[in-house]
């Protein structure tokens, strides 16, 4: 596997930049997002591992957009949810840049690993977590063992030892 020579990413580029920034116009409102979006977009593919050639430009380059679009829907909604946290606290919370920044992006990888857990892991490791039920509750909630109810929770902390490791 290797990356695209730079002659294949140059024409890549060259023949559809401006085809995605318009298309991620439509989407997004604004030149300038969209601007962003295509130059993430061809990072993405510049540094992406390439087995056969790229047969439809336009329907890969869209397909990565498209994903970059929901990555970003999803990280200004993380980020919408904890201003509105910090707004709703009743002393003013002061958070730097770099701190807000650094706490974003954990939300991000969270939302993420939570994500990848699985519907009933996800909302069994919620349950424990944050609603503080016991096994048992948890169990009888969902409908299965206590044994079930541990190896879910397994399942879940060693992602999230996993996402702490890197």
């Amino acid at each position: 596997m290797s990356t695209l020579d730079p002659s294949t990413l140059h024409q890549l580029y060259s023949e559809h930049n401006s085809w995605l920034k318009g298309w991620l116009r439509v989407r997004l409102g604004n030149a300038a997002d969209a601007s962003d979006l295509a130059q993430d977009t061809f990072v993405r593919v510049m540094t992406a591992r390439h087995t056969t050639p790229i047969r439809e430009p336009r329907g890969y380059l869209s397909a990565i957009a498209r994903s970059l679009l929901i990555d970003k829907s999803r990280r200004r909604a993380i980020e919408q949810a904890y201003l509105q946290a910090l707004a709703l606290r009743p002393e003013p919370v002061e958070v730097s840049p770099e701190v807000r920044l650094s706490i974003i992006e954990m939300l991000v990888s969270i939302d993420t690993l939570l994500d990848e857990l699985g519907t009933r892991t996800r909302e069994i490791f919620l349950a424990v977590q944050l609603e503080g039920l016991n096994y048992v509750a948890a169990g009888e909630r969902f409908g299965v063992s206590v044994t079930t109810v541990k190896n879910h929770l397994v399942r879940a902390m060693t992602q999230c030892l996993l996402l702490v490791e890197t």
